[in-house]
């Protein structure tokens, strides 16, 4: 992981911590929420407030998410809402986290400006204990103050404040005078500039878990499903629940709900390029189980890299290389149904609000395509990388560098965004790609 880490690839984009001041507020913080310190002085944290290297000085990468249910967080300035969420159970939670600070970035500025401010994204279940437990996390809200108990300390003034304007004998209550005076220390005139924070409750309907060995969970759709990665539950409370290898029941359930287009119909992209990515991943992988160099390889090289090693390339690739020919020579037609190994690498999620989630999905029912299991599916990706040959781990993460790290809204936008095309050309007939394509060819059982 030391590569990862040094091209920027793995725990970027975290604020760093150094300040005396910032520290003793993150200890106190710490302290109030986990009964925990650090030592550290220097360390870098994520959106919620996590740090890996406090992780590692505690020997517990969920000192800030007991359960990995109910996440908690500290927050020492709004900046963090720029910062990658690390360690992910859910993946509705830095959504939810950005949003939150987003909504209230006003109020968080003033109250971080003297303290941090600990909370928790708490739901109705504090343990997960069977996969059925997962359907009931369908609303998540938000608890925060600061360590002082300034908001808390807010509410009572302001309640002092409402007795005081409206019981009789209030202006001779000396103690009730006295209490308001003191507490208008800490919280400031909450008349002028009332302390509270917004939007602190929020929905989540379709969501994937690392739980129970990776669940995506779609209750919240007209033909609703669960689609697991581990161990498939017999008493899951949904109507469909699939597994990996039952992959035309799964591509049924996409297209039944319109979630994913075909690459090729993708307006205002260039779909000859991904697919082309796509197969020399195919053809890196393959390359790498041989033990070959992969270091500075061309176009020319990866063609040759494939001519040489065809017998070894997945079918996918193939898969894909009839695709490539159709779309830039015009050669036939492919039939490519949902059991064909390159099925889902020619998807991509349709303009939904459930994009990220199945384009997440996608990038764990095609593994071999590491760019967009990298962008989609991070966790996947550092689990998966581990695994792979030294020469792959090298090329992955030069190309990454190279290629996504200088440019990462440009590289979104060409493989998953959904701008319209000016030009008003479809590059893809969507006629012939509905009568003909493959994409249309889910085989019916």
């Amino acid at each position: 992981m030391i590569r990862l880490i040094e091209k920027g690839l793995m725990f970027g984009n975290l604020v760093h911590i150094s300040s005396p001041a910032l520290v003793e507020r993150y200890n106190r913080a710490l302290q109030h929420l986990a009964g925990k310190t650090t030592a550290l002085t220097d360390f870098h944290v994520d959106i919620s407030g996590y740090s890996p290297e406090v992780g590692i000085e505690l020997d517990d990468p969920l000192y800030l998410n007991p359960n990995g249910v109910n996440r908690q967080f500290i927050l020492l300035t709004t900046e963090q809402k720029r910062a990658p969420l690390l360690n992910v159970k859910f993946s509705t939670s830095r959504d939810i986290l950005r949003e939150f600070i987003e909504m209230n970035e006003a109020q968080l500025f003033a109250l971080t400006a003297t303290d941090a401010v600990a909370g928790e994204l708490v739901n109705s279940v504090f343990k997960l204990t069977t996969p059925r437990d997962l359907l009931n996390l369908r609303k998540i809200e938000i608890e925060a103050d600061t360590v002082g108990g300034t908001l808390r300390k807010a509410d009572q003034l302001a309640g002092m404040v409402e007795r005081f304007k409206t019981e009789e004998d209030a202006w001779f209550d000396n103690v009730l005078i006295a209490n308001m005076i003191e507490t208008a220390k800490e919280t400031g005139d909450v008349t002028r500039n009332p302390v509270r924070l917004r939007h602190t409750v929020f929905e989540q309907r379709n969501f994937w878990t690392a739980h129970f060995g990776g669940m995506y969970l779609f209750p919240d759709l007209d033909h609703p499903a669960a689609i697991c990665m581990g161990e498939r539950p017999e008493d899951l409370p949904i109507k469909y629940v699939f597994d990996p290898s039952q992959r035309n029941q799964i591509a049924k359930f996409l297209n039944y709900n319109d979630l994913v287009e075909p690459i090729v119909k993708a307006r205002g992209v260039d779909a000859a390029a991904i697919l082309q990515q796509k197969m020399d991943f195919l053809t890196v992988d393959a390359a790498a189980d041989a033990g070959i160099d992969l270091t500075g390889l061309d176009r020319s090289d990866m063609r040759r890299l494939a001519r040489n090693h065809a017998d070894r390339l997945p079918e996918a690739y193939h898969g894909l290389a009839q695709l490539l020919r159709w779309a830039t020579d015009g050669g036939p037609w492919p039939r490519i149904t949902s059991d064909h190994p390159a099925y889902f690498y020619s998807l991509r999620a349709a303009n939904t609000p459930n994009r990220d989630l199945v384009n997440m999905l996608l990038a764990e029912l095609a593994p071999l395509d590491p760019r967009q299991m990298f962008i989609c599916h991070k966790e996947l990706f550092y689990r998966t990388y581990g695994g792979w040959a030294e020469p792959k781990k090298a090329y992955v993460a030069e190309f990454l560098a190279r290629e996504y790290q200088v440019d990462k809204a440009g590289a979104r936008a060409a493989l998953f965004g959904h701008e319209p095309d000016m030009s008003g050309e479809d590059r893809v007939s969507e006629a012939v790609i509905a009568r003909v394509g493959p994409w249309g060819a889910v085989r019916k059982e």
